[in-house]
């Protein structure tokens, strides 16, 4: 409200609406400053959603739950790579296109969430079928979620992967 006052809004709002109406768009502001706070539920919404989304190899619902502005740290056997949203994207619809029997299991554990972020221990299980064998792998990350639109995406990863 400070703010609103300070740049004059509030008392030009005040000459040509109602009392009403100042009510209901001050209390607008107030809700939705409320309700964008990162939520233990929203981050196992995140988890649900993303698990669907893989699991169906929707490429569009994956980049739904992913940030415009994500990074991912991918590290197996001493060799590190860094993937921005669109190489992220790109390289598990290379896979999809060129596998067979895909499923994709996540968990979380030790969520801790700070104002409109979620940092979290995420694990996923990924396994196929390429050129006839069998293929699986294990991520372990630690993610940084965040709110976008009132739900929570991906903003970072710092992942290790394990082929078994």
């Amino acid at each position: 409200m400070k703010l609103l006052w300070g740049k004059g809004l509030l008392a030009l709002l005040m000459k040509g609406a109602s009392a009403a109406t100042v009510v209901a768009v001050a209390s607008t502001v107030s809700v939705n400053a409320q309700a964008a706070t990162m939520t233990e539920a929203l981050v196992q919404n995140y988890i649900a959603a993303m698990k669907s989304s893989a699991n169906s190899q929707s490429i569009n619902q994956v980049a739904r739950l992913v940030s415009d502005d994500a990074l991912i740290s991918l590290s197996r056997k001493g060799k590190s790579t860094s993937l921005d949203k669109d190489a992220y994207l790109k390289l598990l619809q290379r896979s999809w296109n060129d596998t067979s029997n895909y499923n994709y299991d996540i968990s979380v554990d030790n969520i801790v969430i700070t104002g409109t972020q979620a940092k979290a221990n995420v694990t996923t299980n990924e396994s196929w079928v390429k050129n006839g064998q069998k293929v699986s792998f294990v991520t372990t990350s630690r993610v940084t979620l965040t709110l976008s639109t009132g739900n929570a995406v991906l903003l970072r990863a710092v992942s290790q992967v394990t082929i078994n």
